[in-house]
């Protein structure tokens, strides 16, 4: 009774195992390939990891919804004179939830300055698709090298956050109407 008991044990222990590794490995491939396709500029892959309910935020472009957060990418790689440049490591995921650190290096469209930002990034899975997106980067460093002097006077301020995130959403409703 013993033995079985614990070939029973041993079983149930390793399909447990090899299900939540399957998991795990799904969902960081999940991330890279949302990544992989960021880089190379390809929205539509990337909008394809998203579920249709998706919630987005991060510091330039505030929350967004469903079809906003799906634009904000097709925006941000409709064309490449900023010069976009995407690189990803740290990929991490269990069955809902995951992170990743990516760096943007760029031009600022508004002030054609030089921008390297890193965001560290979490996501939330469910049924095979990311349902939640929360990108974090340090606003009052990007502002400085966005902006200039501007940003090194006032990004640390919640005044300035707002208003690259009008401005931000402002530049969205422009591309979602087109």
């Amino acid at each position: 009774m013993k033995q079985l008991l614990t070939l029973f044990i041993l079983i149930f222990t390793q399909n447990y195992t090899v299900k939540s590794q399957t998991m795990n490995t799904t969902n960081e491939a999940l991330i890279e390939q949302f990544y992989t396709a960021f880089a190379q500029l390809n929205a539509e892959t990337m909008v394809a990891c998203y579920d249709d309910n998706i919630i987005f935020e991060d510091p330039a472009f505030g929350v967004l919804h469903g079809n906003d957060a799906k634009n904000m990418w097709r925006m941000l790689t409709a064309n490449n004179k900023i010069q976009l440049k995407v690189t990803f490591d740290c990929v991490n995921a269990n069955d809902s939830t995951g992170s990743a650190n990516w760096t943007a290096h760029y031009l600022f469209s508004k002030t054609g300055r030089k921008v390297t930002n890193r965001i560290s990034a979490k996501f939330e899975f469910k049924n095979g698709k990311i349902t939640k997106h929360t990108d974090s980067f340090n606003f009052w460093l990007w502002s400085r090298q966005a902006l200039g002097f501007a940003g090194y006077a006032l990004g640390w301020t919640p005044f300035l956050k707002h208003k690259v995130q009008q401005n931000t959403k402002a530049l969205l409703n422009t591309y979602s109407t087109k």
